[in-house]
């Protein structure tokens, strides 16, 4: 038989993995369930041509319950690149509130080169259409300034034979209802069949407020209302977004308010469909879950900020996890709230310590600001679920994380995974902070850690949290390892182990982890793929010089396929690796 590749695409890519039909299929014979799969890793790049491309000479080993075995190539297949014209359209271009593109002095598209998130997703079952949800997180440095971020709904087409993906057609998602997108990050397809987004980097509104005519908030919104007078509204950024795809294959986006405000990375969703973790990227940011009041419905739930109690400091260290109840809310309260009210209307604030505490303030420090603050009364609410981490400090949750990633559910050890990728700076002993719950040596190359849950559990104040999945603690699971001096390619950080992980994905059919790096410590950055029953880690994929991989989507079963979505920013690529489809898991 010939051997068949796996794919892996860019910008919007994927990893199309074989399926026991398409690699053992024999005229007249139905092939024997996948028992496992293996994944053999490739060596870092030792070429300039491999240096500059994305490409993977992976492999995966399939073994059968009959025990017979393939060892399939993987190669990563290219779906769209930014700058591309598909049926017309840009990809990656910026657009106004009206639909229209943004362009330059010169007449040409602002296009990113940041492609970041994937989400393939089927509507009305076996027989409907394919999309493809992608975000383009960042814009290039131009005269206009600040100018929107990018999400499209992206028309797939399937071969329904050999699992090749191809886009036909795409559209900008409109979030004119709020203000457009902010720096829209990674996102995971939801139980219930949506895209599940982010926006990163939430504006600080307290410095807008003290110059919103000079504010980035400000030079947003007048590119994306083509408007020179229009002032910005910090408090419509930085929120989860929700999109919907419907049969007839329109588009209906949302902001979930009442999910808090911050540095979204991702969010992932246990499987009562109900409870929520965030990633809160960032320097000084904090642990969130959200616990909604309806199942597969997140317009409406109760918001919690974790308090880490340390255990261990050694190995990526380990913590007991408390939660602190920071209110409950719908979207709909806290969007009106959001239109309405700004940072003084919610908090007083002073530089005078012996006045502050005096005077009922609290010292906090979040996003690496160190603050005086009082909340006013009556504005508990506004400021839980619009400046969650700064009232999430002041009830005593820990604000001392640094760069957290993404989080990725392991539903049948019930198990969460989460990436830090740097152990830096609020995580290490800080006796001059505010408060030090988080004294962890320096690692630069960061961690992934593992967090447990169970059911019956309590929050701070003794009250029940209503749900099953409430994670009780966490602790270092795969480590990166810091290189005293650099090695004969420049990497800083050892290249045989992850550095910089971002964005993670967990398949529950091959019982592996996926992760992806965004590091300067590695002289290209790497995508692996983590064995978490026997603790393999395979080097699958690399990433151009100078690129980030990224857009991690694990999909188990797509008409009889799997595949990895994966891609590069800077250089942008979209993309995807056919993967092989075991019927169940190996346990």
């Amino acid at each position: 038989m010939n051997k068949k590749k796996a794919i892996i695409p860019l910008m919007s890519a994927a990893i199309l993995f074989p399926t026991a039909t398409n690699v053992f299929a024999e005229p007249h014979k139905a092939p024997s369930p996948v028992k496992s799969v293996e994944f053999v890793g490739m060596d870092a790049p030792d070429t300039s041509e491999k240096r500059s491309a994305m490409y993977s000479d992976a492999s995966v080993v399939v073994t059968l319950k009959d025990g017979s075995q393939k060892t399939v190539p993987m190669e990563y297949k290219s779906l769209a690149r930014p700058g591309e014209v598909i049926n017309g359209k840009t990809v990656g271009a910026a657009y106004d509130v009206n639909g229209n593109v943004i362009k330059d002095k010169n007449g040409n598209p602002i296009v990113s080169t940041a492609p970041d998130a994937n989400t393939i997703l089927s509507v009305n079952g076996k027989s409907g259409k394919l999309y493809l949800i992608n975000h383009f997180e960042s814009m290039p440095s131009n005269e206009l300034g600040n100018v929107p971020k990018a999400m499209y709904l992206n028309t797939v087409v399937q071969d329904k034979k050999t699992g090749e993906l191809k886009i036909t057609d795409l559209e900008p998602i409109d979030f004119s209802a709020d203000g457009g997108i902010w720096t829209p990050c990674a996102a995971v397809l939801s139980p219930w069949n949506t895209h599940l987004g982010s926006e990163e980097y939430e504006p600080d509104a307290r410095a807008h407020e003290n110059n919103p005519e000079k504010s980035a908030i400000t030079e947003f919104a007048r590119n994306y209302y083509q408007d020179s007078k229009v002032v910005g509204n910090p408090y419509l950024y930085g929120h989860s977004t929700e999109v919907t795809v419907h049969p007839n294959g329109k588009a209906k986006a949302v902001k979930h308010y009442s999910m808090g405000r911050l540095s979204f990375e991702n969010v992932t969703v246990a499987p009562d469909n109900r409870t929520v973790y965030f990633g809160d990227d960032g320097s000084y940011t904090m642990a969130f879950m959200y616990i909604a009041d309806k199942a597969k419905d997140l317009s409406a739930g109760t918001l919690y900020a974790a308090k880490w109690k340390q255990t261990s400091d050694k190995n990526g260290g380990a913590a007991d996890m408390e939660w602190i109840k920071l209110g409950n809310a719908t979207d709909k309260e806290i969007k009106e709230l959001a239109e309405n009210v700004t940072f003084s209307d919610i908090f007083e604030t002073t530089t005078d310590a012996a006045f502050a505490k005096e005077n009922g303030f609290k010292r906090v420090k979040t996003s690496g600001k160190d603050e005086w603050l009082k909340v006013k009364q009556g504005m508990e609410k506004a400021a839980a679920f619009l400046e969650s981490r700064r009232y999430g400090a002041m009830l005593g949750a820990t604000s001392e994380f640094n760069k957290m990633e993404t989080l990725t559910f392991n539903k049948a050890d019930k198990k969460i995974y989460m990436a830090m990728s740097y152990i830096e700076k609020g995580m290490t002993k800080n006796p001059n902070d505010p408060v030090d719950d988080i004294q962890l040596p320096k690692l630069s190359a960061g961690a992934i850690y593992e967090l447990n849950m169970a059911e019956g559990q309590k929050d701070r104040d003794g009250n029940p949290i209503n749900s099953n999945y409430v994670v009780t603690d966490m602790s270092g699971l795969l480590l990166g390892e810091d290189l005293a001096a650099p090695d004969a390619d420049g990497n800083t950080a050892s290249p045989e182990k992850v550095a910089n992980p971002d964005n993670i994905v967990y398949s529950e059919n091959s019982r592996s982890l996926f992760i992806a790096e965004d590091s300067n410590m590695h002289t290209n950055n790497f995508g692996w793929a983590y064995d978490v029953d026997t603790k393999k880690l395979s080097r699958i994929i690399s990433a151009p010089d100078g690129g980030e991989v990224t857009g991690l989507q694990a999909v188990d079963q797509l008409n009889g396929h799997s595949y990895l979505m994966v891609g590069s920013q800077n250089p942008g690529n979209i993309g995807y690796i056919d993967l092989p489809s075991p019927g169940k898991s190996k346990n």
